[in-house]
């Protein structure tokens, strides 16, 4: 039996494990949002970074990337590196994807994907909305053991430009990280 992956961040340029098949697709009820912390990749725990996670939204769709794993070796060895990868996500789903060529009957159903839930319980490292200054603000100063958390963004942001999607939430925050300067840090 097949594995599906969904990756809607990092995973969409840099999944990290062998796949035989990339399938350009989306998820519906679901955003991405930058309102997940970032403790162990791009940022830390004393000055945590934001990365993104899928808000359940009726009537929105998120744009990814689904990788088909087919052999047993490498399911097993991609579940493990994900487990560690994605440690943050306490939540694992299955969602139907979509793709421009089948909009309304699924591609791929029950494909895996992580995400992060608001239950600060199981959950440590959520940390919600914020006005988009102050998620500039963070993401532009966060740098962890990953690299800079900016550079997340960008590599997103480019991501998702290479297969045509534009994700105004994504857009909105690269503009004003990209606008953000060391002099703002003054005042």
């Amino acid at each position: 039996m097949v594995m599906w992956v969904f990756g809607y961040g990092s995973l969409v340029w840099n999944p990290g494990f062998a796949y035989d098949a990339r399938l350009v697709g989306f998820v519906r009820d679901y955003r991405r949002v930058f309102y997940q912390g970032s403790t162990d990749h791009r940022g830390t725990p004393e000055f945590p970074g934001r990365t993104v996670t899928l808000e359940h939204q009726p009537g929105s769709t998120c744009w990814g990337v689904a990788y088909k794993i087919s052999e047993e070796q490498d399911k097993e060895t991609a579940l493990e590196y994900l487990e560690v990868r994605e440690k943050q996500y306490d939540e694992k789903v299955y969602l139907d994807l979509y793709t421009d060529s089948s909009p309304k009957i699924p591609a791929i159903e029950n494909v895996m994907v992580y995400l992060a839930t608001t239950n600060k319980e199981a959950n440590e490292n959520y940390l919600g909305p914020a006005p988009l200054e102050e998620m500039a603000k963070q993401i532009y100063l966060a740098e962890g053991p990953t690299g800079p958390n900016k550079e997340y963004l960008f590599k997103l942001e480019d991501a998702l430009n290479k297969i045509g999607v534009v994700d105004q939430h994504v857009v909105d925050l690269a503009k004003a990280v990209r606008e953000y300067s060391d002099d703002m840090l003054s005042k």
